[in-house]
Parts: structure tokens; sequence; C-alpha cells
């Protein structure tokens, strides 16, 4: 149940309750990002501009950003 509530996988659920049952609150804590950013700041800036800009501005009839097009957007600044 909280599994599908949550939209993820019981597998992860799972894991979090182990981690709380070690480490609780705390161990839930974020790391961080699990890598480097792969964006200059001048990249970031160009692409935060063009997300500014709208979904329909790059061709996309909905106002919905989805991981997808935001790499379609991204790939051609």
């Amino acid at each position: 149940m909280i599994a599908k509530d949550l939209r993820v996988c019981v597998r992860s659920v799972q894991r979090w309750r182990r981690t709380w049952d070690e480490g609780g609150p705390r161990g839930l804590r974020s790391q961080g990002p699990a890598s480097l950013p792969r964006l200059s700041g001048k990249q970031f800036a160009q692409l935060e501009a063009e997300l500014a800009k709208g979904p329909a501005a790059h061709g996309w009839e909905d106002q919905r950003w989805t991981l997808a097009r935001v790499r379609s957007v991204g790939a051609s600044t």
C-alpha cells in the first residue's frame, strides 16, 4: 500500500524501512546528489531560460515538462 501510494517499488520501501531501523530519521537524510552535475553554470542558465519559455515554445501541445522533454531541450542548448 505504501509503495503504491508513493509510486515506488516495494523494495524501495523495504530499503527505507531497514535504513530507518538502523539509523532512525538521520539515516534517511539525503546524502546529496549521486553524481557531479553534468552541466556547467552557463549551460544550466541556458537550459533554465529555455524551460521558462514553456513546453509549447518547444513544440509540445500541453504544458507538462517530462524528463524526456527536459533532456531533449537540454541536448539542443
